[in-house]
């Protein structure tokens, strides 16, 4: 489980990335806002702790840019100001959770959690007008569905999953066809190409970018 902490306290930043690496989580930190986009748009996290008053850009611009860069990775806010009407804006604005400090270290942990229990219930995926529905396997564009095979749902589907991060080819490998070794072959990239031209080739669009040398992101781009 990889998180990013933010927040402009250095030994706070210390003491939680220590409580949470002994909790068996990686942590990589930011002391504000532009530098916390930065490391989201470079690598793959899977929550982020995010506080509200940072210099620059504060919590809400941030969640906001990200959620504006389809950057769908959970949030909770962990911050000071424990106002009724900030916490509904922390929540109304994208957030998944709020917490005051000072906190508990083991509630923390129990948040994460269930905040990533919740968010692989979720049913329904979108990036720009596409939409995935988690139940009934099925993908559409701009109301339109799409058809696809298995492999490709699934590919696209892991792409979702990820959205506005580049997602690497072992990656892909790996969890669509189950390879944790490079097999010697193109498979990715004719899946790439066929995916393409059920998703992208058909509309103004395109939604499916190579990252030269890196793998594939799937964002809805201006």
């Amino acid at each position: 489980m990889r998180i990013l902490i933010v927040d402009d306290d250095p030994k706070y930043r210390a003491f939680v990335s220590r409580g949470l690496e002994e909790s068996g989580m990686f942590c990589s930190t930011a002391p504000d806002g532009e530098s916390a986009l930065d490391a989201l748009g470079r690598e793959r996290f899977d929550i982020v702790l995010l506080d509200v008053m940072l210099p620059g850009l504060q919590g809400w611009d941030v969640i906001e840019a990200m959620r504006a860069r389809d950057i769908d990775v959970p949030v909770i806010f962990v911050t000071a100001r424990d106002a009724v009407d900030e916490r509904v804006r922390g929540l109304r604005m994208g957030g998944d959770d709020y917490i005051v400090k000072p906190f508990a270290f083991a509630e923390l942990v129990a948040r994460i959690h269930v905040v990533l229990r919740h968010r692989r219930t979720r049913t329904k995926l979108s990036v720009g007008d596409l939409g995935l529905d988690l139940v009934k396997g099925v993908a559409t564009r701009a109301g339109t569905e799409l058809s696809l095979t298995r492999t490709e749902y699934a590919l696209l589907r892991c792409l979702a999953d990820h959205a506005g991060e580049t997602v690497g080819r072992s990656q892909l490998l790996q969890t669509v066809w189950g390879f944790d070794f490079d097999p010697g072959t193109n498979v990715v990239e004719v899946h790439i190409r066929r995916l393409r031209r059920k998703v992208d080739e058909p509309f103004e669009t395109s939604l499916i970018h190579t990252e030269r040398g890196a793998g594939y992101v799937l964002e809805a781009r201006a």
